[in-house]
C-alpha cells in the first residue's frame, strides 16, 4: 500500500463524512450528490491504484 492510495482513500473517506454531514444538516441536494460522487470516485481511484 503505497502513499498515492492512502491518501486518496483518506480523501474519499472525508468527502463521504462530509457528504452525510450535509444531508443531516438539509443542505441543497446538488451540494450532497456533488460530495458523495467525489467520494467514490476518490475512493475508487484508491483501492485501484492498491493493485
Amino acid at each position: 500500500m503505497n502513499t498515492v492510495s492512502t491518501l486518496l482513500i483518506f480523501v474519499g473517506l472525508f468527502l463521504l463524512g462530509g457528504a452525510i454531514s450535509f444531508w443531516k444538516q438539509q443542505l441543497p441536494r446538488g451540494v450532497v450528490v456533488l460530495l458523495g460522487v467525489c467520494a467514490v470516485l476518490a475512493l475508487a481511484a484508491g483501492i485501484l491504484r492498491l493493485e
